[in-house]
């Protein structure tokens, strides 16, 4: 009897060893600086069918983070994302306008307390 495709096809993806680091956790808490993510390419297959892995640096001028905000917030920044946009900002995005109002705070004493 054959091997389920399915499943093996699972277990090769699970085999790969960033994706158990990323299962452990590991893969977050990685020491160096610019770590290298794999990407797969289509061009020169080998003949086991598996595609050769081309190692990219990854960008280590940024973090991605997680932050919360009431929904009334995110609807008020999306709405001035959307101005900015129609007004030709065309690459206006939440972060870009969040980036641009943090470099508007020159002095903290004037930032009012209980915000």
């Amino acid at each position: 009897m054959a091997a389920d495709p399915h499943a093996r096809a699972v277990r090769e993806l699970f085999d790969d060893g960033e994706v158990r680091e990323v299962l452990r956790e590991t893969f977050y808490r990685a020491e160096t600086p610019s770590r290298t993510v794999a990407k797969t390419t289509p061009e020169a297959e080998p003949s086991s069918g598996k595609r050769k892995r081309v190692q990219k640096p990854k960008p280590d001028h940024y973090e991605i983070i997680c932050i919360s905000m009431y929904k009334e917030d995110l609807a008020r920044l999306d709405e001035k994302v959307a101005a900015l946009k129609a007004r030709g900002h065309r690459r206006m995005t939440r972060s870009a306008l969040i980036r641009w109002a943090l470099d508007q705070i020159e002095n903290l004493e004037t930032v009012p307390r209980g915000i």
